[in-house]
């Protein structure tokens, strides 16, 4: 009975803790409208404060991964560090940086910090559930869904015009996160910390059924960024034509609501692929959010009463596969170097929604927004295919 109470506290502890890490991600990205209007950015420049982010944490990641950081330094340690790492940075770009260049530069630091932070929560939990994996590493994923979402509604509430106050907000709620995952304790099915190995990258690369699990994360990640980055343009770009009154301020909120109700549909496919596969769960989530990107362009400019719940079922099944992705890694990697494979697959996807999210801004000039989010339907297509694939080989 004590077991089953401490991995149940141990879930609440870490989600928590990710949770208030996470509102790093998207911190300035909530407020580039008001930057890029601060400081004279362009539209390259203002996606790059999201971009840096995501190259940040690819190069932290990979870094992390060649180093087996995450099976060596003890995972409260190195997540208490890198949460400390991200809110300074986040702190000093709303003290002293007034241009670009700097903010992006700080941003790229973010994310290496939070390269520290993502990974190492899910291994924290795969080290404490054997049986129910899928639906802890998903309470984790929804933790860290919210978390991203938060800037958004703290822009809508206070920060619409006042950047600081998000940066601020968020910089302060990583610290705390870094102050409660001191609290954690290794779990029971937490492995001996693993000497460096470098053959280890090479065994999680040439591993099939890894291989395969990876793909299908890949191309759900091509799509969820680049949607998580640019549905608030989209959003009030479409209420503005549809005559939405005070467009903007609404964008705020639903563009929160959009990227914070994945945690719930994250909760939901953790318990559902526990009982019927993930195969099966990621594959219907991906044809519903790929669908969904041409949608997309349907639903544009239409009433407020018709966008909401489109973008709502959207941003419930966008996110709710993605912690099946890394579940099936830690149940088919071996098993001393689960860390750095869940490491390595997070940065190869991050990577990619770095194309991603720069791609739809050229796209956006070519057909406008009611159809630039249709290319990222590719993504799910090949993730489908690749996790059907893993179903026929395992059954998982």
């Amino acid at each position: 009975m004590q077991s089953f109470d401490s991995k149940w506290r141990a879930l609440a502890l870490v989600g928590v803790a990710e949770l208030f890490a996470m509102t790093l991600w998207f911190s300035g990205s909530a407020v580039a409208p008001e930057l890029a209007a601060a400081w004279a950015l362009s539209p390259v420049e203002t996606a790059w404060l999201t971009n840096a982010v995501q190259v940040g944490f690819v190069v932290g990641a990979l870094v992390s991964a060649s180093l087996t950081l995450a099976d060596v330094v003890r995972p409260r340690v190195l997540f208490s560090a890198s949460a400390f790492l991200g809110a300074a940075a986040t702190a000093v770009i709303a003290g002293f940086v007034t241009s670009g260049l700097p903010a992006i530069a700080l941003r790229f630091v973010t994310g290496v910090a939070l390269a520290g932070v993502y990974p190492t929560g899910m291994k924290m939990m795969a080290a404490w559930f054997d049986e129910g994996r899928g639906l802890a590493i998903g309470v984790l994923v929804g933790a860290l869904t919210v978390g991203s979402a938060s800037p958004h509604l703290l822009r809508a509430v206070s920060g619409l015009g006042d950047p600081n106050q998000v940066l601020y907000g968020t910089a302060a709620l990583a610290a705390l996160g870094g102050v409660l995952v001191l609290a954690y304790e290794d779990g029971p099915h937490q492995p001996s910390s693993a000497p460096f190995d470098p053959g280890a990258i090479r065994r999680i690369v040439t591993d099939r059924d890894v291989v395969f699990a990876n793909l299908g994360y890949f191309g759900h990640m091509w799509e969820l960024y680049a949607v998580w980055t640019w549905i608030p343009v989209y959003l009030g770009a479409s209420l503005a034509a549809g005559g939405t009154p005070d467009a903007a301020r609404v964008a705020a909120y639903l563009a929160f609501a959009t990227i914070a109700v994945g945690g719930v549909g994250a909760w939901l496919a953790g318990s559902a692929a526990d009982r019927w596969g993930r195969s099966l769960i990621t594959s219907v989530s991906m044809a519903v959010s790929g669908a969904a990107c041409v949608l997309a362009g349907l639903v544009y400019a239409a009433p407020l009463a018709v966008v909401a719940p489109f973008v709502l079922v959207w941003g419930l099944v966008i996110v709710a596969d993605s912690a099946q992705f890394s579940a099936a890694v830690s149940e088919l990697a071996e098993e001393s170097y689960v860390g750095s494979a869940l490491t390595l697959q997070t940065a190869v996807g991050f990577l990619l929604t770095t194309v991603s999210i720069q791609l739809l801004p050229l796209v956006q000039d070519a057909v406008g927004w009611r159809w630039a989010f249709a290319p990222l339907a590719v993504g799910p297509l090949v993730g489908i295919a690749a996790m059907l694939r893993l179903r026929a080989r395992t059954g998982l």
